[in-house]
């Protein structure tokens, strides 16, 4: 199964200035992404979209041929992912590259490994629309999630509130950020938000860190420091 690595990197942070390429235990962002989509695939099939020529230029001196630069109208703050996503796979075809899935890798996961994207890859076939990472949710709807009735009083979101232990509570997951794995003809079909068929891999709470703010950043440099990671 040949598969498309996408690395999406907008120039444009606010919660972190510069977030893509700033280092993290002295390597950029970026490169974290670039190195575990090198552990699967050669550098022509690893795609980096960004529409920043500091990006481009961090990228290409890592050894990174970045194939084009992103379109000003797919790199502002109302762009869409899908849309990101759609561009990149619509160049590699006019290029007479053919894949059976497109991955994707965040710059903003810097501690997912190997061995989650075999995770994720291991659950994909071509049945499913997408297979993505998650963590364990933070907060449980059948538990500890509340939500405004009729009358204005908070009642639990889902269940009859008879749960008194959050261990007796469905598991709940969150989307991590980390990995997407999409089927190229769902992805055609349809916006991703409307995919139904949708299978996925659980991650280590520490290996789903997501970057956005500048607290993110101090944690995951604790998690380094403290070698947590």
């Amino acid at each position: 199964m040949k598969s498309l690595f996408l690395i999406t990197a907008r120039g444009g942070s606010k919660g972190i200035p510069h977030k893509n390429i700033k280092p993290l235990a002295g390597k950029p962002l970026i490169c974290y992404a670039i190195d575990v989509a090198r552990q699967f695939v050669d550098d022509v099939d690893i795609c980096l979209s960004t529409d920043d020529d500091s990006i481009i230029k961090v990228a290409e001196d890592y050894g990174l041929k970045v194939p084009f630069k992103r379109p000003s109208e797919l790199a502002s703050d109302t762009a869409g992912s899908y849309e990101v996503i759609l561009h990149a796979l619509d160049f590699y075809e006019n290029k007479g590259f053919r894949y059976d899935n497109i991955v994707l890798l965040q710059p903003t996961s810097p501690f997912r490994t190997k061995e989650d994207v075999e995770g994720c890859l291991a659950k994909y076939d071509e049945q499913c629309d997408m297979v993505v990472s998650v963590k364990p949710a933070a907060a449980n709807p059948y538990y500890d999630i509340f939500e405004e009735d009729n009358e204005g009083f908070l009642v639990i979101s889902k269940g009859n509130g008879k749960i008194i232990r959050r261990q007796e509570a469905p598991k709940c997951y969150e989307f991590n950020g980390a990995v997407y794995v999409f089927n190229i003809s769902s992805l055609k079909e349809m916006h991703m938000n409307d995919f139904k068929k949708v299978r996925f891999f659980e991650m280590s709470v520490n290996h789903s860190v997501d970057l956005d703010t500048i607290l993110d950043w101090k944690y995951a440099e604790l998690l380094i420091q403290e070698k947590m990671i």
